[in-house]
């Protein structure tokens, strides 16, 4: 049976699959640990396959106008490498500290320079005021299976310089939908490795797919940075 692919995303279906390939390619050392060596590329071929099936039950939730069709396209494919993994009888943490080593690594195959700018970028007041626009939008719920989200101002005492509660996650919807509650937690692994090669502390202490009424985000520039 033929699938399926939005076109925002079949747009972008190369970009996503070279990244998925590369993050294969900097996790096959850890995998080797894990699997018969012999049975890595037929994981990785797999892995592929099975981001084909994500992308085509990859949910619209805007494009271009919403800043999470971004996290969808840079993260679900993670889904794909847990399934496959998950297949192949990995524990599940383990899977998780796969998927975390590899994204770290690639992001820091972006020159340390280019990361920072653009974690600068990511806390500027231009950008905090587009996430309050972006945080008003999402609030009309266009989009059944987006995010939901609230832009959190830092009141007196505060030591973050702002925040975003998650008040309904795309990624929990799609997990529910798609029967991946079980490895919903590696994408939520991801986030803190994420913020930081960008020179970002992220504080945050409960999750939706935890079972809490919402995702407390809280950033402040690392001190580092």
């Amino acid at each position: 049976m033929a699938r399926t692919i939005h076109p925002f995303y079949e747009e972008h279906r190369e970009a996503m699959e070279a990244a998925m390939r590369q993050r294969l390619d900097l996790a096959e050392a850890m995998l080797g640990e894990h699997v018969p060596h012999s049975d890595i590329e037929g994981i990785k071929g797999e892995v592929m396959d099975e981001f084909g099936i994500v992308l085509s039950q990859m949910p619209y939730v805007g494009g271009a106008d919403s800043r999470m069709s971004d996290f969808f396209m840079r993260l679900l494919g993670f889904m794909a490498i847990s399934r496959v993994l998950r297949r192949h009888d990995v524990p599940l943490p383990v899977i998780g500290d796969v998927e975390r080593e590899a994204y770290k690594a690639q992001l820091l195959t972006v020159p340390e320079a280019e990361r920072l700018a653009a974690g600068r970028a990511f806390l500027s007041p231009e950008n905090q005021t587009f996430l309050r626009e972006q945080a008003e939008k999402s609030r009309q719920e266009r989009f059944p299976e987006d995010f939901v989200y609230d832009f959190v101002e830092p009141g007196p005492g505060d030591s973050f310089e702002f925040g975003i509660n998650y008040k309904a996650c795309g990624f929990c919807k799609f997990a529910a939908r798609h029967g991946d509650k079980d490895i919903l937690p590696n994408i939520c692994g991801l986030d803190f490795d994420a913020y930081a090669t960008r020179g970002i502390h992220l504080e945050r202490t409960q999750t939706l797919a935890g079972g809490a009424s919402h995702c407390d985000f809280r950033f402040s520039r690392l001190r580092s940075a």
